[in-house]
């Protein structure tokens, strides 16, 4: 892990000019030229997704289960099983913003074949030092040496490495790619179905196969056969990316999006009769549906930032956005501490009554925010 300017890891705008690379001396003014030259809505987007992906639920989940509270709290809990809530659509979010900056990552890097082979080795040693990042927290989390391969940073390695070589391939090739690994992934639950069905928890096809191969470190209730239908949802944010880096207009390029939104939607909900919506085994109909409405959530950030001029009120979205590794594993690995030092002072805001567990996680979010905001400041980007 070290620490960079943030143009490796994510999306520039078409045309948009290069910038130095900060330094201890220029790092304020080289920054924000690096800033002016990256694409504002994927990074403010991105930043939203890592907000909730580490906010725990903000605290929601521990409201009253009654009226108004319940449906909030139920909106930030994933689905026990089947179906899915907002909470739902967070890492599919994630998965696919992984995608979308990838052509604009792997254009700054050059054409030709020295550059190729560079960019291969650069791809496969970020992918195995995020496999060791994951397992190295895994392990801290459970205080004892543990290997699981079903955990955010090993799923963005494995489907970030497949991506990569699926996009050497032509668009019909890669469109190829995406059936056969979702026919593929439900085949192998309808071929073999457990005693209490296909998609059951505990007999499913994907979860027997886990036990078989890992015994105690089968991560219930997900699957380890996830990342074949994982894949084609960051292979979407890849053409989204593509699009985006295209000369076309900008508003024939919404409007592919929001055809693309559109189809996935109906794709989804047409193959779930078959193959229910389920967020835990990653089926082919929720990759789908959460497809379409990340789609819907990259259209309002793109009209709010570029058509509507909201711009500045996004620069709290974009600090975080823009280091979204290292707030990922400040939360994986000091969240609780952060907690239990505001704690100390706050009282958990008792005072607040119900709502004072989304307050303390409020406050734990906010300490998580200044802390990137004092990195920003600084020039500090942490990649892999």
């Amino acid at each position: 892990m070290s620490t960079s300017t943030p143009a490796t890891n994510s999306a520039s705008p078409p045309l948009a000019p290069s910038a130095p690379r900060p330094t201890a001396q220029t790092g304020e003014v080289v920054r924000r030229a690096e800033t002016k030259a990256r694409f504002l809505p994927l990074d403010a987007y991105r930043g939203l997704i890592m907000i909730l992906l580490v906010s725990d639920g903000f605290g929601f989940a521990q409201l009253p289960d009654r009226g108004l509270y319940h449906y909030i709290a139920e909106q930030f809990e994933h689905r026990p099983w089947g179906g899915a809530v907002f909470y739902d659509l967070i890492m599919p979010a994630f998965l696919f913003m992984v995608g979308v900056a990838m052509p604009f990552a792997f254009a700054r890097r050059g054409e030709g074949e020295a550059s190729r082979h560079g960019t291969t080795r650069h791809v496969l040693i970020r992918c195995l030092r995020l496999v060791v990042i994951s397992q190295i927290m895994v392990s801290i989390e459970l205080s004892r040496p543990h290997l699981q391969f079903h955990n955010t940073l090993t799923q963005v390695a494995a489907t970030y490495l497949i991506c990569y070589f699926l996009m050497r391939l032509n668009l019909r090739q890669q469109i190829t790619a995406v059936v056969v690994l979702l026919a593929l992934h439900s085949s192998i639950y309808l071929l073999f179905p457990g005693p209490s069905g296909a998609w059951a928890q505990v007999t499913n096809a994907g979860a027997r196969l886990d036990r078989w191969l890992m015994g105690a470190n089968y991560p219930w209730p997900c699957v380890n056969i996830n990342f074949l239908a994982e894949t084609p949802g960051v292979l979407f944010g890849v053409w989204v990316g593509n699009l985006l880096r295209s000369n076309r207009p900008r508003l024939q390029q919404l409007k592919i999006l929001a055809l693309g939104m559109v189809g996935a939607f109906a794709a989804g909900l047409a193959l779930s009769p078959l193959v229910p919506i389920n967020k835990w085994l990653w089926t082919a109909s929720y990759t789908f549906y959460c497809t379409g409405w990340v789609i819907l959530g990259l259209l309002v950030f793109i009209l709010l930032a570029e058509y509507a001029g909201i711009r500045k009120p996004m620069f709290p979205l974009v600090v975080i956005g823009m280091n979204s590794l290292f707030i990922y594993c400040l939360h994986e690995l000091l969240t609780g501490w952060i907690n239990h030092a505001i704690g100390v002072f706050s009282g958990g805001y008792k005072f607040l009554g119900i709502f004072g567990p989304v307050a303390q996680t409020c406050s734990v979010l906010l300490v998580i925010w200044l802390i990137a905001y004092w990195m920003y400041r600084r020039g500090i980007f942490v990649k892999v």
